[in-house]
């Protein structure tokens, strides 16, 4: 189907658009005439995405505009240049053109003097908060800014923190009806070109119909994940240093435009368990942080159920564990008690987020009594489960990405369930099953294992991602 274009009659334009537009039901989409220059003229544009101050700047430049300035048919470039007071301002003839760049909040001139081009005039402003810090990726020292639902400032705290012309920032227009914008952010000559190309591929050739959930519905239209493997594909950040400094190791950022986070890639297992607090702590400190963390979330999903397989089997605790026994009876089998744990940390998670701000230390300590005390007087637990699945519960926080931390929580109570079945047979091959997921999830590329720097080896690399490397040994060079 060819594409719809302007025609010489200003009238017959004026008319596709309004009707297009739906000019005279939209309360805030408007189609106002004006005349400047002798010459009959109408603008396109939403009320809410204008800047009224500037807005004003330009209708009262039009309106000051002589008779004797005379501008002729096919001008339109030369109007631009010469009597438009804004830097971005661009001419079409594209009635579809015209629509997107209406819909995405700029301003269309349709002049009697040019009929067959429009003007596109960016006076646009998207309502936004400010740029705080993250509540879920704080740091005890460093920036204090983060990325908001607007794409133009959250690339531009990038750029701030890499001046160098080899940046690059490229947009696509992702989703039929949504229409979202979507910038490529990495710098060149140290991503892999190969990979930018891929991806920008692929982001202009998928067929979505709109990003209405932003950052994830674009993960799932990049990638259509496999139902069985829960390890996250994408690393996602709100912190601008913690985007730069993918970026300078040659990863490739993905900027969704109304998302406050942007995704990084490729992304390996090894990529989640690094924190912006690593870098801006003394290299001893952020090494030793480094490694507690690795350590510690690794407990998360072999705790619970290595104590369980310990107390199915008693003659297999040696002396020096005696204390790990169960001393006091129960009637509810173990397994269900501790699923009865997930299940209800869960559920205090979903009613947290619920909670209005003012009531949340009081849930919290209501929660805590619940699954405290008053569980163990009741009969429903033992002292032993809530202790473990309290360690558990906080060292899940010792990493930022929800994703991971579910899908070590959807292993664990896997391993779980087979060493309920299976007993020592069973936790042994749902750990193979596990390590098995994790080397067969394929990053988004496709080529890259999951398991990068360790498969393929690379000892430069995985030095640098379980240990904190001081800044002058550190070099530009991607891990990748």
């Amino acid at each position: 189907m060819s594409e719809k274009k302007l025609t010489a009659d200003f009238k017959i334009n004026t008319s596709t658009l309004d009707e297009i537009f739906a000019v005279n039901t939209n309360f805030d989409l408007t189609g106002r005439k004006i005349t400047f220059a002798g010459q009959d003229a109408k603008l396109y544009f939403l009320d809410s995405f204008m800047n009224g101050d500037r807005f004003e700047r330009l209708l009262i430049f039009f309106a000051e505009l002589q008779k004797d300035n005379k501008i002729t048919a096919a001008e339109a470039k030369r109007f631009t240049e010469q009597s438009v007071p804004y830097s971005e301002v661009g001419t079409t003839d594209s009635i579809d053109q015209i629509v997107y760049s209406v819909m995405s909040g700029t301003i269309c001139l349709l002049s009697d003097a040019f009929p067959n081009e429009a003007v596109i005039i960016d006076l646009r402003y998207y309502p936004s908060r400010s740029i705080d810090e993250p509540s879920n990726d704080k740091v005890l020292r460093g920036a204090r800014d983060g990325f908001i639902e607007a794409i133009k400032p959250n690339i531009s705290m990038i750029r701030r923190r890499i001046r160098d012309t080899n940046f690059r920032a490229e947009r696509v227009v992702v989703g039929k009806k949504s229409k979202t914008d979507v910038a490529l952010c990495y710098l060149s000559g140290v991503a892999d070109e190969k990979y930018v190309n891929k991806l920008k591929e692929k982001l202009e050739s998928l067929e979505v119909g709109a990003l209405t959930l932003g950052h994830q519905s674009l993960a799932e239209a990049l990638v259509p994940t496999k139902w069985y493997n829960p390890f996250p594909k994408f690393r996602y950040t709100e912190r601008p240093d913690t985007a730069a400094a993918s970026i300078l190791e040659g990863s490739v950022i993905i900027v969704t435009d109304a998302s406050p986070e942007v995704m990084i890639l490729p992304t390996g297992i090894f990529d989640f368990l690094q924190e912006a607090n690593d870098y801006y702590l003394p290299p001893f400190t952020g090494c030793y942080l480094r490694v507690l963390r690795h350590i510690v979330f690794f407990i998360t999903l072999v705790l619970t159920p290595t104590w369980y397989l310990l107390i199915k089997n008693p003659d297999m605790i040696p002396h020096w564990l005696d204390f790990i026994k169960i001393t006091h009876e129960y009637t509810i089998p173990l397994i269900v008690q501790l699923f009865l744990v997930e299940f209800a940390l869960d559920g205090l998670k979903l009613a947290s987020l619920n909670t209005p701000d003012t009531l949340s230390n009081s849930l919290s300590v209501v929660g805590g009594l619940i699954l405290g005390d008053f569980a163990v007087e009741i009969g429903w637990l033992i002292p032993e489960v809530i202790v473990y699945m309290a360690v558990v519960a906080i060292a899940n926080f010792t990493q930022p990405s929800y994703e991971l931390g579910f899908a070590f929580k959807f292993m664990r109570m896997f391993m779980l369930v087979m060493t309920a079945l299976f007993n020592a047979g069973g936790y042994v091959i749902s750990l193979f099953v596990i390590i098995l997921l994790i080397v067969s999830n394929n990053t988004v590329d496709g080529s890259r294992s999951y398991l990068y720097p360790l498969i393929p080896f690379n000892g430069k690399a995985l030095k640098r991602l379980l240990f904190r490397v001081p800044a002058r040994y550190a070099d530009n060079d991607s891990k990748r």
